[in-house]
């Protein structure tokens, strides 16, 4: 079977997905992992030697931070002017405190630079802060930190967005009245007759692709050569959410079907899992039983630590409501599963606006982060 599996990526691929929804689908004490099952069972697959090819969590990428940039794009501008300062506070917050988790790990703990710095970026599931920790240091050993932490950076948001809000008795239909009442304004609809290239919008979203793909290329220079940009997950994401928002370029019309982007969504967070799982899954016991245990239990301090300052700043501080902190978070930790399952727990696409006001300044955060350790210690 093993044989079967390695000769076709497709075969290989929809197996892990269908594993991986059958896993997600179990619950434990009203709680389960979702999509993210999908996550294990790559892991699984990965284990044993089994790859998905790299254009699997390329595409699946860019598919998920698309539809999220067009569902949260209509609402988006107007939550971001409202929680402006909130958002930035909250995503230097959480990307702080795992840097901060990671300097102690080094300084603490003994850890090689190099290494700590693969258990942050993985700890908060970011690939460019991985490239950028990869740049600074030039080691192979910042992959093996970033395989050890991703699986738990990933299951321990996702169960936190569905755990908080049942610690906080929070009345999950109140909620989403009272975040929906404050978010999710309606899009002015155009007084232009608009032409339209197709019923569905592939059209729109595919063109959002092409745009943000271009977009995320561009490098902006940071000091000590090394440089900063959008990439694969930021620039798709920001083109969505300017399309989203306007959803016409003259008279030509880049709007998509609602129905189109639930289903790409869903489809590009598997397909980014069963990319990413299947290489973290590869040597991953192999790297616990060489490098130990306590590499794991230090990813998750560098997991849990952001989220818990970022709720308390959240909640406390900024006195953000449950959804839109929730939203925040997963954005502040770059976690594209929890967004997915985020929306599932509050039922309404409207905590994409949360996450996507705050990824970006995570983004950029972390890459300066990881810049910043690498080069200097």
């Amino acid at each position: 079977m093993k044989e079967i599996l390695q000769n076709s990526n497709i075969l290989l691929v929809f197996a892990v997905a269908a594993l991986g929804y059958i896993l997600g689908s179990v619950k434990l004490k009203g709680m389960s992992l979702g999509t993210a099952g999908v996550l294990i069972a790559a892991l699984i697959f990965g284990h044993f030697g089994l790859t998905a090819p790299g254009i699997v969590q390329d595409l699946g990428l860019c598919c998920f931070v698309t539809a999220v940039g067009f569902i949260a794009g209509p609402g988006f501008f107007r939550s971001f002017t409202g929680n402006a300062v909130a958002y930035v506070v909250l995503g230097i917050v959480i990307i702080a405190t795992g840097a901060a988790a990671c300097l102690g790990v080094i300084w603490f703990g003994g850890v090689r630079t190099d290494l700590a710095l693969g258990l942050m970026a993985g700890a908060l599931t970011t690939t460019p802060g991985l490239a950028a920790a990869i740049e600074a240091t030039g080691s192979d050993l910042v992959s093996l930190g970033y395989g050890i932490a991703y699986p738990f950076g990933v299951i321990s948001v996702v169960v936190f967005v569905q755990a908080m809000p049942r610690i906080l008795h929070v009345d999950i239909g109140k909620a989403r009245m009272e975040y929906q009442a404050v978010n999710d304004l309606p899009r002015q609809s155009s007084q232009v007759k608009l032409f339209s290239c197709d019923s569905r919008g592939f059209f729109g979203f595919s063109l959002a692709v092409v745009l943000g793909i271009l977009l995320g290329k561009v490098t902006i220079p940071l000091p000590g050569g090394a440089g900063f940009s959008l990439g694969t997950s930021g620039g798709p994401l920001l083109a969505g959410l300017l399309l989203g928002h306007f959803g016409h370029i003259g008279r030509l019309d880049v709007s998509v079907k609602k129905e189109v982007l639930v289903t790409m969504r869903e489809f590009g967070l598997a397909m980014f899992l069963i990319g990413a799982g299947t290489k973290a899954g590869a040597g991953f016991v192999e790297i616990l039983m060489e490098q130990g245990i306590s590499l794991f239990f230090y990813g998750a301090v560098m997991a849990l630590a952001p989220m818990l300052v970022g709720y308390l700043v959240a909640s406390k501080g900024l006195k953000l409501g449950i959804f839109n902190l929730l939203g925040a978070i997963c954005g502040g930790m770059t976690s594209t599963p929890a967004l997915g399952t985020l929306i599932e727990v509050a039922g309404t696409d409207d905590v994409a606006s949360a996450y996507a006001a705050t990824y970006p300044v995570a983004l950029a955060a972390v890459v300066l982060a990881a810049q910043f350790i690498g080069v200097y210690l």
